[in-house]
């Protein structure tokens, strides 16, 4: 049975949380039930993530404390698995998003465990695939974990049906809470690349290239000069980057830079949900755009 905000009292809650209005919304609602709350946010070496540490002072505002778990190097290491198997999803897009949400859950739960959490809250909604990898993720990492959606959740899904009463009740409580003008689509990023949908490019009729590219440049805005990388493996995984020896996440990173200027990784994406929904968007991955001339194999075209 689907937990409801009024089954938590007594429970403590460790919420996955980015500090933004969605987060901000959902821990205060919690808070002001009674529940325990304890804020979890993952470091994936979000591109589009200035300084993480400054979740923990917009939780803050919400009574909450937050815990902030270092997941670079294992999401790094993702990355080469992700091009150790060739994982695309569909056999289109690269799986960035994905390896991303086992990185994530692995490392909040194994954090949330250590704190005695008995819930995980996840802001996931029941449009997508995340519902599914945080409920299943959290079922086989922690079997006696119980699992909140507070975006399925009748309550909650009543009370705010949109940005601005979530801005509205945070705002009774004097917690900053700027909604902004509607975003044109939605992002999700970590260290393998950024994953845009939603909005306005759900619409076959809006072209990608309203997509700012965050990790680099449009391929028309690269240099017209070649630029020439020399990348060094040892029993199949990349140890070295134009001769430098680097850590996964040093060549990953420095990876993304080059590729990056150089234009490559942007690509559209239509996703064939597990729920059975489609959603059309746009990838950006340009450490992995590189990948299939390593392995032998040819870049396949933009969708």
């Amino acid at each position: 049975m689907a937990l409801s905000v009024s089954s938590l009292k007594g429970k403590k809650v460790g919420v996955c949380v980015s500090g933004g209005l969605d987060s901000k919304t959902v821990s205060k609602r919690l808070v002001e039930e009674g529940v325990e709350v304890l804020a979890f946010s993952a470091d994936l070496g979000q591109p589009d993530e200035s300084d993480i540490e400054n979740v923990k002072a917009r939780m803050a505002t919400c009574g909450v404390d937050t815990v902030i778990v270092d997941l670079k190097d294992a999401m790094a290491e993702g990355c080469f698995e992700i091009i150790q198997a060739q994982a695309r999803y569909d056999g289109g897009y690269w799986n960035t998003t994905g390896i991303g949400r086992i990185v994530t859950c692995h490392g909040l739960i194994t954090a949330m465990l250590e704190k005695k959490v008995e819930v995980l809250s996840h802001g996931a909604t029941g449009r997508g695939n995340d519902q599914m990898r945080f409920e299943r993720y959290t079922n086989v990492l922690a079997p006696s974990m119980l699992v909140y959606a507070p975006w399925r959740d009748p309550v909650l899904l009543e009370e705010f049906p949109g940005r601005s009463e979530m801005a509205t009740y945070l705002g009774k409580f004097g917690i900053e809470a700027f909604v902004g003008p509607k975003k044109k689509y939605s992002t999700d990023a970590n260290l393998a690349g950024l994953s845009h949908e939603a909005e306005d490019l759900e619409s076959m009729e809006t072209p990608m290239t309203i997509v700012e590219a965050e990790m680099g440049v449009w391929p028309a805005d690269a240099p017209d000069k070649t630029e020439e990388v020399t990348l060094t493996f040892v029993q199949g995984r990349c140890t070295a980057v134009n001769g430098k020896s680097m850590t996964p996440l040093e060549v990953i990173t420095e990876a993304n830079k080059i590729g990056g200027r150089n234009g490559l990784g942007i690509s559209h994406a239509l996703e064939n949900r597990i729920i059975g929904t489609k959603s059309r968007g746009a990838r950006t991955d340009p450490r992995l755009a590189q990948a299939p001339k390593r392995c032998g194999s040819p870049i396949p075209p933009p969708h």
